[in-house]
């Protein structure tokens, strides 16, 4: 029996696709092979839906405690909005982006059979306007497709939005098998695209939801010719040499940013000029960015110039030779950042950075994403925080299960961090890695100035909202008023126990001049102690320091 186009179908969309795309994940990620053969599109699609069915129950839950039932306009705007801040790779990004449009319609419609063909076709357009260089054939494509076959349907002003959820599955899944004649890496491979054939698994349950009736039926991943004698992929975990561009960029990156329209519209045209698979989704001063590049600071750091980045994922496509399932390798280092500059540093050092926002830690899932994002038998977990000791254990625990090798490193800060990555060496045995990485870490004394947000009690005395706090070890040892002096002081006290090496982590707008300041006090009064300084971006802390 039909249902309406309501709160409770969109609950019920974000169940049933999720429970698709937890069939298909699998034979997904195996056909993946554009823009990137790195075998994850699926696995993307499907952590994406899980953030936007995250979102819907959270939505309804909160109406229930209210004793009322959500409407249309929330369902669909949280499923909207829990894509978004979820999604990952380059084909969550644009579902990501597919829901807004859709929800830019249905907002302000009726539910009406007409109403959804609209959506779909509102869709279509905001996605292909998000991606700077659309390519046919893949889930543009389809897309575009399901948007036509819905506004056919849609033009009968009897069907309703069951008819016309079924009539667009119809449309992509025929647009899908026509995709590797329309890309010749999926015509080489004998495939179909992997992001287009998540669409239809996302469409299909769509129409179950709307139609009463659910179909486990597979989506069809093969192309209708048969596969190329010299098409030069494997599937199913294999090689695909030839599949991708092996002098494409070597990194993915991806962030949430907080910015205007106007900044993103700058930041659009600078990292198309880094990279390329660029794509950008969102609006209303919240966007997701996408783009696959060679240098990874530059790109976060494009995004710090343009507002305030956060949730950063930098992934490593595993080098210039990059094939559909990248090769595992023997040891990788995962570190838990507080800013944009330190997850590009972290980066550019080979780690797998995972960068957090002031007052939101990392799940532990989020770690153990992150430990699978870096393909490695052995894993050196760098928490960098030690409110994250019980949350990196479990993430630990949690790898482990899955067969890796994961040594939690008990760094408490990301200076603490950067010098257990700087003696970090692959090439030796496990149990010596670990050794020397914690031993870096020990031997850092670290610290902190912040600025204290109240009048409090403190073991140096009494504060007051504004102060500077200087924090030695987790303690606040100085009170000031200014950040330069303040800083000055508890340099000396850490230095009066020895030191050889002084890192200073630069907070977002703490200008170059802190730094020059604070390098020449510490040539003047301490002279065989040398000073490195990063721009490491951490908004809640101006000033990292550490001393070796």
């Amino acid at each position: 029996m039909p249902h309406p186009l309501d709160a409770a179908a969109v609950r019920s969309w974000c169940g049933l696709a999720l429970e698709a795309l937890g069939r298909e994940r699998e034979r997904i990620d195996a056909i993946n092979v554009y823009p990137v053969a790195d075998g994850d599109t699926g696995t993307n699609l499907y952590l994406t839906l899980e953030s936007a069915a995250r979102a819907v129950e959270a939505a309804f839950d909160g109406h229930g405690s209210a004793g009322t039932t959500p409407g249309l306009t929330d369902a669909i705007g949280a499923m909207a909005h829990g894509a978004l801040i979820g999604a990952r790779g380059n084909s969550g990004t644009i579902l990501a982006q597919l829901l807004r449009g859709m929800t830019e319609v249905l907002t302000a419609a009726d539910g009406s059979g007409d109403a959804l063909g609209q959506a779909l076709r509102r869709a279509a357009a905001s996605a292909y306007e998000a991606v700077a260089h659309p390519v046919e054939g893949t889930v543009l494509t389809v897309a575009t497709a399901a948007a036509d076959a819905a506004a056919t349907c849609a033009a009968d002003r009897t069907a309703g939005p069951a008819e016309v959820a079924r009539a667009a599955h119809d449309g992509a899944s025929a647009a899908l098998q026509a995709t590797p004649g329309q890309l010749a890496v999926l015509g080489r491979a004998g495939v179909v695209d992997a992001g287009g054939c998540g669409l239809v698994a996302v469409l299909g349950a769509l129409a179950d939801a709307l139609c009463g009736e659910v179909s486990a039926t597979p989506v069809a991943v093969r192309a209708d010719a048969p596969l190329p004698q010299a098409a030069g992929c494997e599937l199913a975990g294999r090689a695909a040499d030839g599949c991708g561009d092996p002098d494409g960029p070597a990194f993915e990156v991806i962030y949430l940013l907080e910015a205007g329209d106007a900044a993103v519209a700058r930041l659009r045209d600078r990292l198309d000029g880094l990279g390329d698979s660029l794509v950008v989704v969102g609006g209303d001063g919240l966007w997701n960015v996408h783009v696959h590049v060679d240098d990874a600071g530059a790109a976060v750091e494009a995004g710090i110039e343009a507002g305030r980045p956060y949730r950063i994922q930098i992934t490593h496509f595993g080098g210039a030779a990059r094939v559909k399932e990248p090769a595992m390798t023997a040891r990788a280092v995962v570190a838990v950042v507080p800013g944009a500059g330190l997850a590009g540093l972290c980066a550019q050092a080979g780690a797998t950075p995972v960068a957090v926002r002031p007052g939101e830690p990392p799940a532990s899932g989020e770690l153990v994403q992150a430990i699978r994002q870096a393909r490695a038998r052995e894993v050196m977990l760098l928490p960098n925080d030690p409110d994250l000791r019980h949350t990196a254990a479990a993430a630990a625990e949690q790898a482990r299960t899955e067969g890796v090798r994961v040594a939690l490193i008990p760094t408490r800060s990301a200076v603490q961090g950067i010098a257990a990555l700087a003696v970090h060496e692959p090439g030796r045995s496990f149990d010596e890695d670990v050794v020397a990485m914690t031993a870096a870490a020990g031997a850092t004394r670290y610290a902190e100035l912040a600025v204290a947000e109240r009048q409090s009690w403190t073991m140096a005395g009494v504060c007051q909202a504004g102060d500077i706090l200087g924090l030695i070890d987790g303690d606040v040892a100085v009170i000031g008023s200014d950040l330069v002096p303040t800083a000055m002081t508890v340099l000396d006290r850490m230095l009066s126990a020895g030191g050889e090496m002084v890192t200073l982590v630069l907070g977002a707008g703490v200008p170059d001049a802190v730094a020059e300041r604070l390098e020449r006090h510490v040539r003047a009064r301490h002279l065989a102690v040398d000073t490195v300084v990063y721009h490491g971006g951490q908004h809640a802390v101006p000033l990292l320091i550490g001393v070796e």
